[in-house]
């Protein structure tokens, strides 16, 4: 299962993040989400647990918990919205008269 982590402190690693869920069971995959330009935290991450059962009871232990300073936010990880795509902004758009 993929889960969501909000609100975390920009200094927090993958590494970090990996290790806050591995007291729930085993990690997939942990990588917090960064800039592109910047290389800079956004101050949200994704971790992916091999077990749904384990996943749920780390977001029902982690939710609202303390890491490195900041009151996280843990959820189930929602996929992206299918039906938008960025290159369809107004700039995209043709006008038919």
């Amino acid at each position: 299962m993929n889960i969501y982590v909000g609100n975390l402190s920009y200094q927090v690693t993958d590494e970090e993040l990996r290790a806050a869920f591995e007291n729930y069971g085993e990690v997939s995959s942990a990588k917090v989400i960064v800039d592109k330009f910047s290389n800079r935290s956004k101050g949200f991450g994704f971790v992916e647990m091999a077990r749904q059962e384990d996943a749920e009871t780390a977001i029902k232990e982690m939710n609202d918990s303390d890491l490195k300073g900041r009151q996280i936010v843990v959820n189930q990880a929602r996929p992206r919205n299918e039906g938008f795509r960025r290159s369809e902004g107004f700039g995209d758009r043709q006008r038919r008269f």
